[in-house]
């Protein structure tokens, strides 16, 4: 398999995974525009965007609980359409049921393609590198449209048509991902290759096609296995729920925070926000270089305690450097912290079903964000909704930290089985169907050496041992 093949489907994912995950990223914006655009109350208005992200969520699970059945390329452009259908239709009207209808189909696409591109990115040979570039996309492509939408007059259709935009220029790229219903399909496959010249072709730019997406070799076979590591993956499911819903309860009010409580123009809280996700920027790509030198534990730990501290700052700021101050900080640590628990999540499932589950239901906390937000700041302030966000952070961090430190084993390296067999047998081994769960496969946790003890004495080798031969000993 070529680089330049490989490179061109992990350029499909991020370019998908930026499609998918923009919808998130745009939330304050559209919930403030709805509000602002259709006259809807700030709570009406946070429901509004919840629902659109909810639909995102569901459709998360339901790729999740097929699994390997899915064809990316089918689902990737299935979900592309459902975005440009949703929120074009949602942006051309302003009537609310519509609007709402056109949110929640546009919410579908988006988990949709988010899942694909999140199931492909597990399966690469590096996936915290991969969704490092996938972060690093999605948070230039919302910087750039918050410098933009305010100059594009009010109303509530310039972010949703952005959005939509988005999805079809992510389209053209989706003809990189792999047909996986040929894919599995093998044996029929050989058997017209063996018929057939022309088959055999497009057996091998199939085979290379789904290599490239997964990770594995063009031969291997995909075979289902038990889902592994249930007790650390569901509560890393819950973890990162709450750890979105606390996060996007305050993103989902941050615009409302700056323009009433700090008391600044749509124009500087764009610029804020631009800042602020160009500052993710920073972090991503400082995630990226450090890699997997300090583990997992410790920037998901460290870094959901920082962002605690951020989230109260951000939401008692009465002025513009409180404000620009706490989202900056915020916007900085909150992509890498989440690059790590992607990367953690597709640790413990090489297949992708556990980052797949992961992303759902981080997206389930991000859909329940921004209404929560609203009920907590119509409650108790913008101050009291800080303290309780902050206490809920600080409340996950400890189980997301223990799953980090006890549960992600070493990924499987051409380095690290060489008291296996080397990694062309590791690889050769892997291929065959009758042995795929008894021999350690490339990206599985690492299992443990027990010691053998060697004895302290051994018998010395007699000079007869070693005597050469003589032709007089041929008879």
């Amino acid at each position: 398999m070529s680089s330049r093949t490989r490179g061109g489907a992990l350029a499909a994912l991020v370019a998908l995974f930026t499609a998918g995950y923009l919808a998130p990223y745009l939330l304050p914006t559209v919930v403030g525009r709805l509000s602002a655009g259709l006259g809807l109350t700030p709570a009406q208005a946070g429901l509004v965007g919840s629902v659109l992200l909810l639909g995102s969520s569901t459709a998360g699970f339901a790729l999740a609980a097929r699994g390997e059945r899915i064809a990316p390329r089918r689902a990737a452009r299935a979900g592309l359409l459902a975005m440009a259908v949703g929120y074009g239709s949602a942006a051309a009207t302003g009537l609310v049921p519509l609007v709402v209808a056109g949110a929640v189909l546009g919410g579908l696409g988006s988990g949709t393609a988010t899942a694909v591109a999140v199931a492909g990115i597990a399966g690469q040979r590096d996936p915290h590198r991969a969704s490092t570039l996938g972060l690093l996309s999605v948070s230039a492509t919302a910087g750039a449209l918050y410098l933009t939408l305010p100059h594009l007059g009010g109303g509530h259709a310039a972010p949703l048509l952005a959005i939509a935009c988005a999805s079809t220029l992510a389209w053209p790229a989706t003809g990189r991902l792999p047909d996986a219903g040929r894919a599995v399909r093998k044996r029929s496959t050989a058997v017209r290759a063996v018929r057939e010249p022309s088959a055999a072709t497009r057996a091998v730019r199939e085979s290379s096609a789904a290599a490239a997406v997964s990770g594995r070799g063009p031969g291997d076979t995909a075979v289902p296995g038990p889902l592994p590591c249930r007790r650390a993956g569901a509560v890393l499911a819950g973890g990162i729920l709450c750890w979105s819903l606390a996060q996007n309860a305050l993103w989902g009010v941050s615009g409302r925070i700056g323009l009433t409580q700090a008391g600044l123009s749509e124009v500087t809280v764009g610029a804020v926000f631009a800042a602020a996700l160009g500052a993710g920027l920073v972090g991503v790509t400082a995630a990226g270089a450090l890699g997997s030198r300090l583990g997992r534990a410790v920037p998901i730990g460290a870094g959901t305690v920082v962002i605690a501290g951020c989230v109260w700052l951000s939401s008692s700021a009465e002025d513009l450097a409180g404000f620009a101050t706490g989202e900056i900080l915020w916007n900085t640590v909150y992509p890498v912290v989440l690059s790590y628990l992607l990367g953690l999540a597709a640790s413990l499932d090489p297949r992708g079903r556990w980052a797949v589950m992961v992303g759902s239901a981080s997206s389930l906390g991000v859909a329940c964000g921004p209404v929560t937000g609203s009920l907590l700041s119509d409650r108790a302030g913008y101050p009291g909704m800080g303290l309780v966000l902050c206490a809920l952070l600080l409340l996950v961090a400890a189980p997301m930290t223990a799953v980090a430190r006890h549960a992600s084993g070493r990924p499987l390296v051409p380095g690290s089985i060489r008291r296996r067999g080397g990694a062309p047998a590791a690889v050769l081994a892997g291929r065959g169907p009758g042995t795929a769960t008894l021999v350690p496969q490339v990206g599985a946790p690492e299992q443990e050496v027990a010691p053998v003890a060697v004895p302290a004495g051994r018998r010395r080798m007699a000079k007869s041992t070693f005597r050469l031969a003589r032709p007089s000993d041929r008879g």
